[in-house]
């Protein structure tokens, strides 16, 4: 069983920044796509950010531009950094492989909260 864990939320003001990391705990990291999804209150978990394993990055068009995506294989990490963070972004954030129709493919890690307050 794959096991994902989140890190690196936290509280942070309007225009600031934060870097999420997730540590992957399986074999075959270097060659699947993995993302970083997202759920806010009352909303469905969205994908904002993908990374192939050839290092393709693809971002949800609410973040495009000020979200990065990036990932070690040597560390079995996948990171993303958060630049001018709004409060629409306050969310729980949990990475996971994307499969098929963007799929995740393992079962959900704990998330790491992010909160930006205005």
């Amino acid at each position: 069983q794959v096991q994902l864990v989140e890190s690196g939320g936290g509280l942070v003001q309007a225009g600031g920044s934060l870097r999420l990391s997730c540590a992957a705990s399986t074999s075959t990291f270097s060659i699947n796509a993995i993302g970083w999804y997202r759920q806010a209150p009352g909303k469905q978990r969205e994908l904002v950010a993908r990374i192939t394993n050839t290092g393709i990055t693809n971002y949800a068009g609410s973040v495009l531009g000020r979200f990065t995506i990036s990932r070690d294989n040597a560390k079995n990490t996948v990171y993303l950094q958060m630049n001018s963070l709004k409060p629409d972004d306050t969310a729980v954030y949990y990475c996971n492989f994307v499969g098929p129709a963007l799929k995740p493919l393992y079962a959900w890690g704990q998330g790491t909260q992010v909160t930006v307050s205005s």
